[in-house]
């Protein structure tokens, strides 16, 4: 394990990764016939959300933040660990907007973004954090450690709208 702080983001990438490779080619840019996203869609999102996590995380540790205190919404998201069980959110728009069909290899490339900044503010991880915080769109204003706990959920949320696609394309599971 690279270190403790990222313990559970990485082996959830991982687990993208590996599905990555068992989706074919016509199947991972095919929107499921009920609607919604393809899997390249979740996944060109999810891993654009997640570099987005890390540069307000950058900030953070950097001490370009505000001392605010969180949403309502990001305590409950926290002390669940997990968006509230039945809710379906959308992406915020100027997230949703972002979202785009890309070919396998071009997420791979995402993903490597996304190791590689996670690598690089792990090799500069301060003895102290410091405690400002950086806007969420939704969630309001978070610090490292709560951004990192946000890009843990959001992974493991859209690992399971990954098997809602799988159900609708293929009546799996």
């Amino acid at each position: 394990m690279k270190s403790p702080v990222f313990q559970k983001v990485y082996p959830l990438i991982e687990a993208y990764k590996s599905r990555l490779e068992e989706i074919t080619m016509p199947s991972f840019t095919t929107s499921p016939p009920s609607g919604g996203w393809s899997y390249s869609e979740v996944y060109v999102h999810i891993f654009d959300s997640s570099l987005l996590s890390l540069l307000a995380l950058q900030q953070c540790l950097k001490g370009n933040g505000a001392l605010k205190k969180m949403d309502w919404s990001a305590r409950l998201l926290f002390l669940l660990g997990r968006f509230p069980p039945g809710l379906r959110l959308k992406a915020p728009s100027r997230m949703a907007d972002r979202v785009k069909k890309e070919h396998p290899k071009e997420v791979l490339r995402r993903i490597r973004k996304v190791e590689l900044l996670m690598d690089g503010l792990l090799a500069e991880w301060p003895l102290k954090v410091p405690q400002q915080k950086v806007k969420h769109p939704r969630l309001g204003f978070l610090n490292a450690f709560q951004w990192i706990r946000f890009i843990e959920i959001h992974l493991q949320h859209h690992l399971w709208q990954l098997d809602r696609i799988d159900r609708a394309l293929f009546g799996a599971g």
